[in-house]
């Protein structure tokens, strides 16, 4: 077996561990997402680094409907260059930082039926701490995305001792070992294949349809974002446009 096949099939073991032991914290965090957005509140999502990208893949993203709000720190999360300006230091540094995450929080204005989901597979750095505290301060259901081995062997990075999994009402556990990657080569001393974008991509997107299927069930009609590669489909033109304004809508109590 190469290295590739071995990176599949480990993926895959992990993805049916999500799918045999994480149904029903999947489905505690989609009863609190669809309550939220059914009640006309926002979930809100938060990962630095590369956590950031589960995010992304909530919203917007084909499929996305609103309610979902994708909080990307652009100074935690921008470091494609590596090296240099806006490189890998400074925000792996930052997300060190206790109190960045409270001056994050303070630029919004959230209501009574918002939550928060907070994104981290290691669960342990300040920032990702105090986000899920802030939150769970202001009355926000806080879910958590994370995994449980990684952050149950780590020692906690935050003064007060905490992780995320112990700030965080309704925890799912992604499956990934400590320091995430599953793939150990001869010759190397670290091993490669990460493995938490691809269950937390899952986790994501099982999350997605079961509170569009929970809205749908309380009557609320999700405006759905369509695939904008449809040239010349006038009808998914139009659910572009009814998803945008929708979306604004949705975002009315943040700037009241």
């Amino acid at each position: 077996m190469n290295a590739a096949q071995n990176y599949f099939d480990k993926t895959l073991q992990l993805l049916n561990h999500v799918r045999e032991t994480q149904m029903p914290a999947i489905e505690r965090a989609s009863e609190i997402c669809a309550n939220s957005i059914a009640s006309g509140g926002l979930v809100f999502l938060f990962g630095n680094g590369h956590s950031r990208m589960m995010c992304e893949e909530m919203t917007p993203r084909q499929g996305c409907f609103p309610g979902f709000v994708a909080l990307v720190e652009l100074a935690l999360s921008n470091h494609a260059a590596i090296v240099g300006a806006n490189g890998l230091r400074a925000p792996l540094h930052l997300e060190k930082y206790e109190g960045y995450a409270e001056e994050i929080l303070k630029g919004f204005r959230f209501g009574p039926y918002d939550a928060f989901i907070v994104i981290s597979t290691s669960g342990i750095r300040p920032v990702i701490v105090e986000m899920a505290m802030g939150a769970g301060a202001r009355g926000l259901p806080v879910i958590a995305i994370c995994s449980r081995r990684h952050c149950e062997q780590s020692v906690a990075a935050h003064s007060s001792g905490k992780k995320l999994i112990d700030v965080a009402g309704v925890v799912i556990d992604n499956g990934c070992p400590p320091g995430d990657c599953v793939v150990e080569l001869e010759g190397l001393e670290w091993r490669t294949g990460p493995a938490s974008t691809v269950t937390g991509g899952m986790i994501i997107n099982m999350l997605r349809c079961r509170v569009a299927e929970l809205l749908l069930e309380r009557g609320v009609k999700p405006e759905l974002l369509p695939s904008h590669q449809f040239v010349g489909n006038t009808n998914a033109a139009e659910q572009l446009e009814r998803f945008y304004d929708a979306y604004r809508r949705s975002l009315a109590h943040l700037y009241q």
